[in-house]
């Protein structure tokens, strides 16, 4: 049963927004066309990183929490694991939309990438030669940035803020298994150390990455946008 753990927590955390998605209110189903490709695309750039630090010792799975079901390296459910997070996470974002639509602050929202971008900037910029806090720093600084490039602010990065933060409660206990059993373990020479509880600082940086790549996406091909 040991080697399921990684499995299981996927499941636990899709369960419900899998059963709720074919509410007739939101029905988020019907967005799955957009979704499917926010999330590939958000893939082509995760998991090839995904795979090269594993081969590089940053990170690394324990194969007694595993199925044994590997790929290009993975295991079958760190694959899954893009999948599941982020349609729990898109889930959660059409319902924030839906019930509370007002939400709006795109002044703000607008600053906050800005600022935020050129802060994760400078902490990648100084933190040269630890290779996940670079890396992922320097990713999430740029998509950051990027978003009021492509005018994000003004229609959907709102929402998304509201969401993340409220996502990262959940984001945070499911990595916690993770790191804590550990699942998943990472080399200490390649990350600043601070850390939530179990959970390296970076990996909260590394969900806001995944996700501004899919979001852009997403809104984009969504029906009805």
């Amino acid at each position: 049963m040991q080697q399921w753990t990684y499995a299981l927590l996927l499941a636990g955390s899709i369960l419900v927004p899998l059963i709720r998605s074919f509410e007739p209110r939101i029905f988020f189903i019907g967005n799955w066309r957009a979704l499917l490709a926010g999330i590939f695309v958000m893939m082509l750039v995760f998991i090839p990183w995904d795979v090269a630090f594993t081969e590089h010792g940053v990170w690394g799975f324990s194969h007694d929490y595993v199925s044994g079901l590997f790929i290009a390296g993975l295991p079958i459910e760190e694959w899954l694991f893009f999948v599941v997070i982020t349609y729990c996470v898109v889930f959660t974002y059409e319902v924030i939309r839906y019930f509370f639509p007002k939400i709006s602050f795109p002044v703000l929202a607008k600053w906050i990438s800005i600022y935020a971008g050129i802060g994760l900037l400078v902490v990648g910029f100084m933190n040269i030669g630890k290779l996940y806090t670079t890396v992922v720093m320097l990713l999430a600084g740029a998509l950051m940035i990027l978003q009021p490039i492509i005018k994000s602010h003004k229609t959907w990065l709102s929402h998304y803020y509201v969401t993340y933060l409220i996502t990262l409660v959940p984001f945070l206990i499911v990595n916690g298994v993770l790191t804590a059993l550990p699942v998943v373990w990472y080399n200490p020479a390649e990350k600043i150390g601070i850390r939530v509880t179990s959970i390296p600082i970076e990996d909260s940086v590394y969900f806001m990455a995944m996700m501004l790549i899919v979001m852009p996406i997403y809104e984009r091909l969504k029906p009805g946008r």
